[in-house]
Formats: structure tokens, sequence, C-alpha cells
């Protein structure tokens, strides 16, 4: 990471939504973003596919000295992200920390994980 506050670009490579499942605990992938400075992080997330062009999303923020999860099996702003894999890459206008986790409820042994990105600055 740059500097001892995050880095503004970030990358996830391995973005693969996993199946909810019949009942809770649901599966599902979060992105959790930490802004730890004094001011409010604007966010372009790009989505990459192996089979089509990039998506870009709508712009979304994160208030300074906070935290925020989307969870990205979820509709953001109305964008569904689709099934199977994916990549992420986000650009924030101040520095953040970034990660991404992941709740496999596709075999009995539940998995429940998380990633740090790759911070590209």
């Amino acid at each position: 990471m740059s500097g001892s506050q995050g880095s503004r670009t970030w990358f996830f490579p391995d973005g693969d939504i996993p199946a909810p499942g019949d009942s809770p605990p649901y599966g599902h992938e979060s992105l959790i973003m930490l802004n730890p400075g004094d001011d409010d992080a604007e966010l372009v997330i790009t989505v990459y596919f192996e089979d089509r062009e990039p998506d870009v999303l709508p712009v979304q923020a994160v208030g300074a000295r906070r935290v925020r999860c989307l969870t990205i099996s979820d509709p953001i702003d109305g964008y569904q992200i689709p099934l199977g894999q994916y990549a992420l890459k986000l650009e924030s206008s101040v520095p953040i920390v970034c990660q991404i986790g992941r709740m496999d409820v596709q075999q009995p042994n539940l998995a429940y994980y998380t990633v740090m990105g790759h911070p590209a600055d």
C-alpha cells in the first residue's frame, strides 16, 4: 500500500458470486471499504467479465472515517452483477482500504473468507 492510509486503486481478480442456497446463512459476496481519512471517498467501480466488455457502476461513496459494505450479490443502485466469474477495479478519489468476502454455502462445510485486494498505487 502506498502511504499509511490505503490506496486509490484496488483490483479484485477472483469474483465469483456463489449460489445463495435454500436457508440462512445465504451465500453471498461483499465488498468492504474503509475510509480512514478526513475526506469523503467517491468511488468508480468497473466490473470485468471473461466474455464481454466491462460495465461501470454508478458512483458510490464512503464517508470520511467510515466503513461501507456492498453486498455484491445484491443489486447496486439497480445494477446486478451476473452470476459467474467477474473481476473488480475500484478507483477512489482518496486513499481507502478494501477487501472482499465470500460466504460459500455450496457444500456442507460452510466457507467464509475474506481477501485483501491488490492495491495498484
